[in-house]
């Protein structure tokens, strides 16, 4: 045993013979061990994933429950509420009725509303499912085939923070794992030089970081930002990722040095946890080396290029967030999320606002469908377009539309779900869901069943219960898969 001299002549151990010592040392085996115990507090969020067989590396490919049809997702984000009666979910009626009452009842509401408002957009039919899509969306109406639509969509909230983070997270009023940090823990990701989970132009308000955020999953989980939505995203970069000082050499040779700590600490203690944050800061190293050249979009043709609307004008900031996406998941990245920025609230400017918003959106989200379909991806990765309600088909002034939770579209393309496909139905004036109700945890759980998980299966234990996705909800819409 070592010893050394207190002031009062009483002597202290401090470690074995031949043992080193070192801070980690001292903190477990002075003061009672209470300065151990806040490290292992730091530490704490590993426990359940080492536990669950997880191990030294969160990120590590992990078996599926059932075969998978999708390995990737790419979630489509429209901020702010996109009117599904002036986009996929035509209604003659109200046209018809135009200007009349609406003839029934509402619930809540989130502003006061008028009577029927007519769509200002004719619909046509395309593709050999002639399924209709609006004139504001001529791109996407192109790729209708590949597209299986949900038109029956209800979320239990009407105010945007509340729907987003039910869209995001499963939750509406409680701090839960974002869907891609489920995602993320349940599969690990298929390059471990990468993230695992990006979120690119998060929204700054209405959620911000919950929207891409792990909650009480372990940290490795959550999204990697890249930008937010109120700068346009003219280079993709990942902050804090660029060497501090010195090389890349002289860098190794720190890490090299940090981690002999850890792992000589590691090694006598077993801590799986500790084995955790090393990987993590390994993945970190790796990413400076191989994040760049996946982020620089230099070196994709000009036809690619002008196939997503990079540089030209409004197509070229969501152009560059599909296109990037398309690089990321090619390289393994397991869930990527592509926010389009909060302008789809069009309590009032309807025409200007849907117009200007669809003008942005419509090129770059058909370019992703096309490109990775011509590449042999759309297959095994899942696109996902989706917004956190409708409008009313009632107006709110001359030319506006209020919150409408209580009936939606969203729809999905490749991964395994039926092309040219639609489901359910709202009411002939689009107002409420009525035929085949899919809740937002449905939704979320044919997404993880579409990447071959069951989604009463993929569960986290945290404070005493096992936490999941869809929490007790849920059922997989079997109608869509192929």
């Amino acid at each position: 045993m070592q010893h050394v001299s207190h002031p009062g002549g009483h002597a202290i151990t401090l470690a074995k013979s031949g043992e080193p010592f070192d801070r980690r040392s001292l903190l477990r085996r002075t003061a009672c061990g209470f300065g151990h115990l806040a490290f292992l507090n730091l530490m704490a969020d590993h426990a359940s994933a080492a536990s669950d067989g997880i191990g030294a590396n969160p990120l590590a490919p992990r078996p599926t429950h059932f075969a998978p049809r999708a390995k990737n997702v790419i979630f489509l984000f429209m901020h702010g509420g996109v009117s599904h009666v002036d986009t996929f979910d035509p209604k003659p009626e109200l046209t018809r009725r135009t200007g009349q009452p609406l003839p029934f009842d509402t619930p809540l509401q989130f502003a006061a509303v008028g009577n029927l408002l007519a769509s200002p957009w004719s619909f046509r039919q395309y593709g050999e499912s002639g399924l209709p899509v609006s004139e504001l969306f001529p791109n996407v109406g192109r790729v209708v085939d590949e597209i299986s639509f949900i038109k029956s969509m209800h979320v239990e909230q009407v105010d945007h923070g509340g729907a987003i983070l039910q869209l995001h997270t499963g939750s509406a009023v409680f701090t839960r794992p974002s869907m891609g940090a489920w995602v993320n823990y349940g599969l690990g990701s298929d390059n471990q030089d990468l993230p695992g989970f990006v979120s690119i132009s998060t929204p700054v308000i209405h959620g911000a970081n919950q929207l891409f955020g792990s909650a009480f999953l372990p940290a490795n989980y959550q999204g990697t930002e890249i930008g937010n939505a109120n700068v346009p995203l003219k280079s993709a970069k990942i902050n804090n990722l660029k060497p501090g000082l010195g090389s890349a050499e002289l860098q190794r040779l720190q890490i090299n040095l940090i981690q002999a700590g850890n792992r000589n600490y590691g090694d006598r203690e077993n801590d799986s946890r500790l084995n955790a944050r090393i990987e993590a800061m390994e993945l970190a190293f790796r990413m400076q080396l191989s994040a760049p050249e996946v982020l620089d979009l230099s070196g994709e043709s000009q036809g690619t290029r002008d196939l997503y609307g990079v540089d030209k004008g409004a197509t070229d900031n969501y152009g560059r967030q599909c296109l990037l996406a398309r690089r990321l998941v090619e390289k393994g990245v397991r869930f990527v999320q592509c926010s389009h920025t909060y302008k789809w609230d069009q309590h009032g400017g309807l025409r200007g606002g849907h117009e200007g918003n669809a003008r942005e959106v419509d090129q770059p989200i058909a370019a992703l469908i096309q490109d990775l379909k011509q590449r042999g991806m759309l297959d095994e990765t899942l696109v996902v377009w989706g917004t956190e309600f409708g409008r009313t088909p009632v107006a709110q002034g001359d030319d506006g539309r209020d919150h409408n939770p209580y009936g939606f579209t969203m729809w999905m393309a490749g991964g395994g779900v039926k092309p040219g496909y639609s489901y359910g139905g709202t009411d002939e004036f689009g107002y409420f869901a009525i035929e085949n109700k899919t809740s937002m945890y449905d939704l979320h759980a044919t997404i993880l069943h579409l990447l071959g998980m069951d989604h009463t299966r993929l569960t986290y234990r945290y404070a005493g219960r096992d936490f999941r996705l869809t929490d007790v909800h849920g059922r997989v819409v079997d109608n869509i898969v192929a």
